[in-house]
């Protein structure tokens, strides 16, 4: 079966490692790609990923049996409508699935109307609407921009002050359109933590936990980004606390195969935190998280392939979920300047040497091949070194010594990954 991924960052790349090793992948392409998937696939540099008539045309010509989309802006602008139409497979919801994430307001109220639990929440269009709400709130608040950001687009704000600033960078325009609409919430204390699952015929097939670090420095200093590493499993939930966050998993498929007109299949991302009172939902994704698909899709023992195709075609029968007893931890090797301003260009070294060790895989997000057939960073978040272990303390080890093989210029890393697991001890 020929096999189209969508998509060119760091979760493409482990998305099209994991189906590449299925004996049902022949011909496996990528759109765009980067220099990582160059190595293994055909990359396709000049399709338009958001077009879904250009996508489907491409996947005729082709003769590709299913299209694995990996970003969340192809989903929201509807290519996987486009593409059950003609009859392709497609993994990833439609488009109006897609609104889980690509509307925020549209997704607090799916979660009110299910008796979801969440944060205390108004949507704003106007920015006086907003400041008064700031006004009567106390901080810390949480200002974030209603549509799709790229993963900048919210403010945990520890003033008023600075939930005002936010408020105007987003109807200024700072993050474009998706800030047209404000979302304010409460500030919920806790433990956050990831929930992914395969979800078709109203559905969830839970994976296995994985935690990320989101920001850019160690401690849980400095900005904002969309990852800088993540490990999987989390010992540090307790079985109550899981069963909650899988219940609750259900219990929004269940709502996604009563509300939407067409089956949502596809990942569903649910991002928890683990409050004193329980767990809640702080926001809903349509696609497989990064950095976390860099962790947990190395702890997958089903067929990859198989498993993709079946949540395709809604044969929920067919699943049937396996594990590694591994863990595998992520470490994600950054542009300098990262999340803002950053130069590019830089030789990339040490790629072939940190992945010596078997059990070590290198996936890349911002990297491409020069015309000297050297490779050179493109992005922020350039790698991620992901390492498998027998206990989180060797995967932990592995990742890092991986690290210290690679090099370009400016490159930085969190040298703190999984510092929770370290504090908490595992059973």
């Amino acid at each position: 079966m020929n096999i189209l991924v969508l998509g060119s960052g760091g979760r493409e790349h482990a998305l099209a490692w994991a189906l590449s090793k299925s004996p049902l992948c022949d011909t496996l392409y990528v759109a765009p790609g980067n220099g990582g998937t160059a190595r293994f696939a055909c990359n396709v540099e000049d399709l338009a990923i958001t077009n879904g008539e250009e996508v489907c045309q491409f996947a005729h010509n082709h003769a590709v049996g299913l299209v694995v989309v990996g970003p969340e802006a192809p989903l929201v602008a509807g290519v996987a409508d486009v593409l059950r139409k003609q009859g392709i497979p497609c993994f990833g919801p439609d488009k109006q699935g897609a609104r889980l994430e690509g509307s925020k307001s549209f997704s607090k109220q799916f979660m009110v109307r299910n008796s979801i639990p969440t944060a205390e929440y108004i949507s704003c269009d106007q920015p006086e609407q907003a400041h008064e709400y700031i006004d009567s709130h106390s901080a810390p608040i949480v200002v974030k921009a209603d549509g799709l950001a790229a993963g900048k687009g919210v403010v945990v704000a520890a003033t008023q002050q600075e939930a005002h600033r936010a408020v105007d960078a987003c109807f200024e325009g700072s993050f474009g359109t998706a800030g047209k609409r404000v979302v304010i919430e409460e500030c919920l204390n806790g433990f956050e933590c990831s929930v992914l699952a395969f979800v078709c015929n109203g559905k969830a097939f839970c994976m296995e936990l994985a935690q990320d670090h989101k920001r850019a420095l160690d401690g849980d200093k400095g900005a904002n980004t969309g990852g800088m590493g993540a490990y999987s499993p989390v010992s540090h939930v307790s079985a109550d606390q899981l069963n909650e966050m899988y219940n609750i998993m259900q219990q929004a498929a269940s709502a996604c195969a009563r509300e939407f007109e067409n089956d949502y299949r596809g990942v569903l991302y649910g991002g928890f935190m683990l409050t004193a009172t329980g767990a809640k939902m702080l926001e809903f994704n349509v696609r497989f998280g990064d950095p976390e698909t860099q962790v947990i899709l190395p702890r997958l023992e089903n067929d990859a392939v198989e498993l993709f195709l079946a949540v395709a075609q809604g044969r929920s029968d067919d699943i049937h979920l396996r594990w590694s007893d591994n863990c595998c931890v992520g470490v994600v090797l950054a542009s300098g300047g990262y999340p803002a301003a950053y130069k590019k260009g830089f030789t990339i070294t040490g790629i072939d040497e940190a992945e010596r060790d078997s059990s070590v895989q290198v996936f890349h997000a911002g990297t491409t091949c020069d015309g000297l057939g050297s490779l050179v960073t493109t992005g922020g978040r350039v790698l991620c070194v992901s390492a498998c272990g027998v206990s989180f303390e060797a995967a932990r080890q592995k990742a890092y010594d991986a690290c210290n093989c690679i090099h370009f210029k400016d490159m930085f890393y969190r040298h703190d990954i999984g510092y929770q697991e370290m504090q908490h001890p595992r059973a």
